[in-house]
């Protein structure tokens, strides 16, 4: 589809696309179940990176010729237009910095910021084996957690290898059961990424009263608690979390989530990206390979 180049509007910034990612988020639009996701037709992707080639009006901190990495719509494409942006890490490529906000940003504010993670805690993290989920190992074991991951079993070696330490096939085991077999008294923190019954076993296996259970997706479908059963049957913390009202209404923890991945790019702890990358034509096939399930890790499209 050929459409004219974006221009920058105020607090905007162009950038010339150097590499895009694919998220889960990508499939919910195209299914129409993104809240708040364009109408078709469209240009597909929320994440990109690359180089600056023109600001708009009231822009501070960014120059054109800089690296960035943000969020906004229409990252399929040539060039895309952002308002949030951060830099692309010294010595990086563009596809090394995909993830930055999307993937490390949302782990790390979700079992920190929001899950209050402490070292001696059991995290129970789904989709283990995807973006968000490989950074939220890396994460929760550094911070000095007890990892409990799922993943599908082509995959467990995978989040072995980032140091979970044990991981559940979901869709062959007894999640509810197996989870507190591992975790007497249930775990501290859930990363609820899947959805729909996922989400009620996620709600079952947190620690009563102290448990909190972070939603950042919902990939398998809606699903529902109601108040009654948080008073009485399951009485844990249940909190929301999508990256871009993160931004938009707490900037101040937004600022310490970023100052906190500089630390642990520093440690080492969060290593330059190698995402699996694809040709911008091959796009379909990658976001019906995600949806799938048979996906590992970073997506990348180059256009």
């Amino acid at each position: 589809m050929e459409v004219a180049v974006p221009v920058a509007g105020d607090g905007e910034v162009l950038v010339r696309v150097g590499a895009a990612g694919v998220n889960f988020a990508d499939v919910m639009q195209s299914r129409g179940t993104y809240d708040g996701g364009p109408q078709a037709p469209y240009l597909a992707g929320f994440e990109a990176a690359g180089e600056v080639v023109a600001v708009g009006s009231g822009v501070t901190g960014v120059a054109v010729g800089e690296h960035v990495i943000g969020t906004g719509y229409g990252a399929f494409a040539e060039y895309m237009v952002m308002a949030d942006v951060v830099p692309v890490p010294a010595g990086w490529t563009d596809e090394e910095a995909l993830g930055l906000m999307l993937n490390w940003a949302t782990a790390l504010a979700a079992l920190r910021q929001l899950g209050q993670l402490t070292a001696g805690d059991t995290v129970l993290i789904h989709a283990a084996a995807g973006g968000v989920g490989q950074a939220a190992v890396r994460i929760a074991k550094y911070y000095g957690a007890t990892v409990i991951a799922t993943a599908s079993a082509s995959k467990h070696d995978v989040v072995r290898r980032l140091g979970a330490d044990h991981v559940i096939d979901y869709r062959t085991a007894d999640l509810t059961a197996e989870v507190l077999r591992l975790a007497d008294g249930g775990v501290d923190v859930v990363l609820e990424s899947v959805g729909g019954e996922t989400f009620r076993k996620s709600v079952e296996v947190a620690r009563r009263v102290t448990g909190k259970v972070i939603v950042l997706g919902a990939a398998g479908g809606e699903s529902s608690i109601s108040n009654w059963e948080l008073n009485f049957r399951h009485p844990v913390h249940v909190i929301g979390h999508h990256l871009t009202t993160f931004i938009q209404h707490a900037p101040e923890l937004f600022a310490d989530v970023m100052a906190e991945l500089d630390t642990l790019i520093e440690a080492g702890v969060y290593p330059p990206g190698r995402p699996t990358v694809y040709d911008l034509a091959d796009g379909p096939k990658v976001l019906a390979e995600l949806e799938a399930g048979v996906t590992v890790g970073k997506l990348a499209l180059r256009p």
